[in-house]
């Protein structure tokens, strides 16, 4: 499995409410929340992403609160994976339960600019960051993640599972 894109680069301590502001947390409409993803840090990303793109940041990436909001807006809006140099806990568990594949790569997050031309392979974790010509090695999802990512979350893996016995 493997993502490709234009990278949205953002530092250190990007919170929950800055990637969903909390005044449209009245909606669970993934196509909703995605037209509010990241306007309060970045009014233009919702005009800019597309489907595929990638999204770098720094160190706590996702603090704040445990809502799956965040990690869902993210995924709506089009992003194929975020690589940080590290995510705050809930927000790990969150995406990988929504089917946003997330990786934990201090290296590449440090290297990699906006707009740069990104792929990664989740099989292997290998990212490359075509523009600058550089290759970074991130944790490989195990087996049983990429199955739920696959699936596109944690309920329709679940599902699956069920349907299958």
């Amino acid at each position: 499995m493997k993502a490709r894109g234009t990278v949205f680069k953002y530092g250190d301590n990007v919170d929950t409410d800055v990637i969903i502001p909390a005044r449209y947390l009245n909606s669970s409409d993934p196509a909703e929340l995605a037209k509010h993803c990241m306007e309060d840090i970045d009014t233009e990303f919702v005009h800019r992403v597309h489907t595929g793109d990638i999204m770098v940041a720094n160190k706590n990436f996702g603090c704040g609160s445990s809502r799956e909001h965040a990690p869902m807006a993210i995924k709506a809006a089009g992003i194929s994976c975020v690589i940080a140099e590290t995510f705050a806990r809930i927000f790990y568990r969150n995406a990988i339960n929504i089917g946003l594949p997330i990786l934990e790569c201090p290296e590449a997050a440090k290297a990699i600019e906006g707009g740069d031309d990104v792929e990664v392979d989740f099989d292997s974790g290998m990212i490359y960051d075509y523009t600058k010509g550089t290759q970074y090695q991130g944790q490989a999802f195990p087996p049983f993640m990429q199955e739920i990512i696959r699936a596109e979350g944690l309920i329709p893996y679940i599902n699956r599972k069920q349907e299958a016995e």
